[in-house]
């Protein structure tokens, strides 16, 4: 530990420096937090990206053909069940393709924010207003979505919605799939949409 005393060149005795001279610490830089906060935002919508685009992969390759007894045919037929088969579907996709395409282009947007810093305040109010704009776009296709898939599962009798998860297996399992990463890329967006309200409240 250095010392605070200085020697006195004419009594050769040491004096206690004042603590007033001892410089104060230097300030804590704000460039390590934020690196930090702009790594964990391109891992998040890396993340976005992953869950999103996968979901969408899962969703399209859900179609299933199983030998099927319909009404007025003697014999079983073979009925295929699709995605494009539901409105409710279509929407979804439709919603995962936009989520998607929107990740990719944010976290390159984001990855080069650290590059160029001096742009960040500007950018960060756009995605942040996109984020929630994304947020509510596949938040309702993802309820949409599984208020269908819950019919299927369960069917209706009130109106005559018959149970198809019985019969295509494979199809309702893809579907369970893509609306369990479709929520986790839900609550991906949610907190991107809370990190930016919160960064700009901090001074």
């Amino acid at each position: 530990m250095a010392s605070t005393e200085n020697p006195d060149p004419e009594t050769g005795k040491s004096e206690p420096i004042p603590a007033s001279a001892t410089p104060p610490p230097p300030p804590p830089s704000s460039a390590a937090s934020f690196l930090d906060c702009h790594k964990i935002d391109v891992i998040t919508r890396v993340l976005l990206f992953s869950a999103t685009l996968t979901a969408l992969i899962v969703m399209v390759t859900s179609d299933q053909t199983e030998m099927t007894q319909l009404p007025g045919v003697r014999s079983p037929a073979p009925v295929s069940a699709e995605f494009n088969d539901s409105p409710a579907f279509i929407f979804f996709v439709v919603a995962l393709v936009v989520v998607s395409f929107y990740a990719l282009i944010s976290t390159l947007v984001s990855i080069s924010l650290l590059l160029k810093p001096e742009f960040t305040a500007r950018v960060s109010v756009y995605l942040a207003s996109l984020d929630m704009v994304m947020l509510g776009i596949l938040a309702s296709a993802t309820g949409t979505a599984g208020g269908v898939a819950y019919i299927a599962l369960k069917g209706n009798e009130k109106v005559g919605w018959n149970k198809i998860c019985n019969v295509y297996d494979k199809f309702c399992r893809y579907i369970a799939t893509s609306l369990a990463l479709s929520l986790f890329a839900t609550l991906l967006l949610l907190v991107l949409s809370i990190c930016s309200a919160l960064s700009k409240r901090t001074p």
